[in-house]
């Protein structure tokens, strides 16, 4: 992935949509994080339960790496790193 070669100068623009961004990545990482941990949560409480549970457990975890993956690919769209 080149990263360029001079430093990277941000307008107040870019910056406040850095700070969405990075905002709604927070507000979307804590939603699926929240979602595991009640749902752990609700395992060890009532085990009997697990089978129910245990998918929102699963499918959480690739939401939280796509919410990252996507924040990746705007800010190096942002700053213009270009991958191969």
């Amino acid at each position: 992935m080149p990263l360029p070669t001079e430093p990277v100068t941000l307008s107040v623009e870019q910056l406040n949509e850095l700070n969405q961004k990075l905002s709604t990545l927070r507000h979307d990482v804590n939603n699926e994080l929240s979602l595991m941990m009640a749902a752990a949560e609700l395992i060890r409480r009532r085990p009997e339960n697990a089978g129910r549970l245990l998918p929102t457990l699963v499918e959480q975890a690739p939401k939280v790496a796509e919410s990252v993956a996507q924040f990746t690919r705007d800010m190096e769209k942002m700053v213009g790193i270009t991958r191969p």
